[in-house]
């Protein structure tokens, strides 16, 4: 009888699992084991878990990821993975890329993590940006709404696309689950069909995806 109840809960922390993440997460994790050579207690570490628990995890005995900055590394490491160049890494190159996601920690209210300098994206120095200025009176924009806005993107092109995206995607994965953001998405597609999108896009849908959609809205480029 308490095997069977022990199946149960495997069960439903699984369907939990898929509601906030997308899928079981130990259907996210093996995939990354495989490509990255690691042991459960290795990716644990860059996780930030102990192994027990990110074990638990993937076998459904525990459902959630409490801390959010485990999250936020778990998609930095995916975003890894799935990269294009990953292949061509060396092995010390990709210890090195791991080492640095150990390191990163998810945004608060009170204090950002920006990358090194030389993390920026090449042709424009750290916080600058080439939609910050060059805006003229005749552009119809209030000249605060123009500030804010360069201020948000030269912090932005600080950070890089892909941790900024990522960094969007934890804040609305801790704060509903993939089928509450997905039916907020459907109730306001008629009406406001872009902020349907980006619902859905850092909501529900992978590390790529919302780095493509940053990059393409916020940075302006294709």
């Amino acid at each position: 009888m308490r095997l069977a109840v022990a199946e149960d809960t495997v069960v439903r922390n699984r369907a939990l699992q898929t509601e906030w993440y997308g899928e079981p997460l130990g259907e996210r994790v093996r995939p990354l084991l495989d490509r990255l050579a690691l042991s459960q207690s290795g990716l644990a570490g860059v996780l930030g878990l102990s192994a027990p628990m990110l074990s638990q995890l993937m076998s459904g005995q525990r459902a959630k990821i409490s801390n959010p900055a485990v999250l936020h590394r778990l998609m930095a490491v995916e975003e890894l993975v799935a990269g294009p160049a990953f292949d061509a890494m060396t092995a010390a190159e990709i210890k090195e890329r791991l080492e640095e996601i150990r390191g990163e920690s998810a945004a608060t209210t009170t204090g950002l993590r920006v990358t090194t300098p030389e993390r920026v994206p090449s042709g424009r120095a750290s916080g600058e940006h080439p939609r910050a200025g060059n805006h003229s009176r005749d552009s119809g924009e209030h000249p605060r709404a123009t500030g804010e806005r360069a201020v948000g993107d030269q912090a932005a092109g600080a950070r890089g696309p892909a941790e900024s995206a990522r960094l969007v995607q934890t804040v609305l994965r801790e704060v509903a689950s993939a089928a509450e953001i997905e039916a907020a998405a459907a109730l306001i597609a008629e009406r406001y069909p872009d902020l349907a999108e980006v619902l859905r896009v850092y909501g529900t849908g992978r590390a790529s995806e919302a780095e493509a959609h940053f990059i393409r809205t916020i940075l302006g480029q294709v």
